[in-house]
């Protein structure tokens, strides 16, 4: 009788584990209560992620650049490591969310997988631009390895193997076989921007501006040991003063980290201190903290520099008269263009008279009534369709891009869900080991912005 009850027992505490740590995502999502605009962000969550499912490609797994809507559906049937990144990433989240199975979500990841597998590539990276329909380079575009986008994609490849690991094994032989040592420059410290593979050489450029979206690659490169954790310092927190030619003369002081002598500068605007992007959008100052532990681990250093961007872009916004704001890189009615809160930037892009939604849902977890009060107003603006909102719209005329972007709808998609599930995208790839192993790079640092 005692051997049956130790048997029960131990059956008991076996499945009460299971239940607690491994199995029913339901039960841990309502088990907190959710904030009052969790049902509208679901509501825009399940708009968003129709468009992954209406547009990709239902044989290869991978999913459309892009889709104009202004005469019709205009569907771009190429796609980019990015593009395919945040598609998986956005896959998870429509899991987590519960907008699809488990079930459902592994075998839509599944397919991209077995392409991905059969992709072309150079020392294990993935080319910029491929065909959807059978994943064939698109090469009147050039054969152009980007780091920037391979980040994006071995990101994604990470935190499919967490949240699925069934699906570790197949991730991870991608992940270790992206070979970031030759985009890695040990003279300067820095990443090449890419690699041409036609023209058999690296960009005439380094991804220098620390506080810009390709610092993800970077990690994830320290993290593979494909680049010193040295690499980390070597980037520039803002231009030495001597540049007259930057957006304002940086104030900071000299700190060494790792035996690297890192200068500690900002800018200031409106009184607030901040560390500037290359350009002053919003992507580039806070897409990297849909993965990477920036506002739990960078309290002095990445996640503070992070609500001073949000908080500026607000006050931006508001100096130039606009009743909306969020500004960044987006479509265009007939192209594509830069757009930022043009003081933010090193450089700073021109171009401040158009806003884009993404922008707004990155800032979701730093300014959350601030950025539902900025979608209401953009809705009213008819700059909601179909597939969530609409690319971007022109402040000053109302014009609205109708197109949707695979990019700026998985920044959407993933935004939404870091918010409303506690983060739990980025410990997905937390828990991935090259994720785990530089997070001492974002607690170390301490910015001179207090």
């Amino acid at each position: 009788m005692k051997k049956l009850f130790s048997i029960v027992l131990i059956v008991v505490v076996l499945f009460t584990w299971f239940y607690v740590f491994k199995g029913n995502k339901e039960s841990i999502s309502n088990d907190k209560q959710e904030p009052p605009e969790a049902h509208e962000l679901r509501e825009i969550a399940k708009k968003t992620y129709r468009y992954f499912e209406d547009f990709t490609d239902e044989k290869t797994g991978l999913p459309f650049d892009a889709v104009r809507t202004q005469e019709g559906i205009d569907p771009k049937t190429y796609t980019s490591p990015t593009n395919i990144g945040m598609y998986l990433m956005s896959t998870i989240s429509a899991d987590e969310l519960d907008m699809i199975s488990e079930q459902e979500a592994i075998e839509a990841i599944t397919k991209t997988l077995d392409t991905l597998d059969s992709l072309k590539k150079w020392n294990g990276l993935f080319y910029n631009w491929y065909y959807t329909e059978d994943g064939s380079l698109k090469t009147d575009w050039g054969q152009f390895i980007s780091t920037v986008d391979n980040g994006w994609l071995s990101a994604g490849l990470m935190t499919v193997g967490q949240a699925y690991p069934d699906l570790h094994k197949r991730t991870n032989e991608l992940v270790k076989s992206m070979d970031y040592s030759h985009l890695y420059d040990p003279e300067v410290g820095q990443m090449w921007g890419g690699y041409d593979v036609q023209a058999g050489e690296t960009t005439a450029h380094h991804y220098g501006a620390f506080y810009t979206e390709p610092r993800v690659a970077s990690y994830i490169a320290i993290g593979k040991g494909e680049a010193p954790n040295t690499h980390w310092w070597e980037m520039d927190r803002v231009l030495p003063p001597e540049y007259d030619w930057q957006t304002q003369t940086p104030e900071g002081h000299t700190k060494t980290y790792d035996g690297v002598e890192v200068f500690e500068g900002h800018y200031t605007y409106e009184g607030k201190k901040y560390v500037p992007s290359w350009g002053g959008s919003m992507f580039e100052a806070l897409m990297p903290s849909l993965v990477l532990k920036e506002k739990e681990l960078g309290k002095d250093a990445l996640g503070l520099n992070n609500q001073r961007h949000v908080d500026l872009q607000i006050t931006f916004a508001e100096e130039q008269g606009y009743k909306v704001w969020g500004m960044s890189p987006a479509a265009t009615p007939d192209g594509y263009s830069e757009f930022a809160a043009t003081p933010l930037g090193m450089k700073g892009y021109e171009r401040n008279d158009v806003v884009t939604p993404h922008a707004s849902f990155l800032a979701l977890e730093y300014a959350p009534e601030e950025v539902m009060d900025n979608l209401e107003l953009l809705k009213e603006m008819n700059a909601y369709g179909e597939y969530g909102f609409f690319d971007s719209i022109h402040v000053e005329t109302g014009e609205v891009t109708q197109a949707y972007l695979a990019l700026d709808q998985g920044m959407i998609m993933v935004s939404i869900t870091n918010y409303l599930r506690d983060g739990v995208i980025r410990d997905y790839f937390h828990q991935d080991e090259i994720g785990k192993k530089p997070e001492e790079l974002l607690s170390k640092e301490v910015f001179s912005i207090n």
